[in-house]
């Protein structure tokens, strides 16, 4: 799955409804292609967080990033998630260990 632009308080219900409707169809192991985004809001991350807590549960499976910008690195860093989630520079690497 991809996300482009802005993830924050306005569209963030739309990548929730996206991670829904993936988990819902029984999918657990989700790459989250963060090539195209230019922000990410704490709401954003949070969609994140719960959906990775949804696939773990029971083992399921996982949600690993993949090609963050710069930006979205330093983000990612101060929030903390570098200690949560796998993160890798290319969309075809994060494929090969999710």
């Amino acid at each position: 799955m991809a996300a482009t632009g802005r993830v924050d308080a306005y569209t963030a219900p739309q990548l929730e409804a996206a991670l829904a409707a993936i988990t819902s169809a029984g999918r657990y192991r989700i790459v989250f292609d963060m090539s195209g985004l230019e922000h990410i809001s704490s709401v954003g991350l949070r969609a994140l967080i719960d959906a990775h807590k949804t696939c773990k549960r029971y083992n399921r499976g996982r949600v690993v990033l993949a090609n963050p910008n710069e930006f979205i690195q330093r983000t990612l860093d101060l929030a903390g998630f570098y200690t949560l989630f796998d993160v890798y520079g290319t969309v075809l690497e994060a494929m090969g260990n999710v």
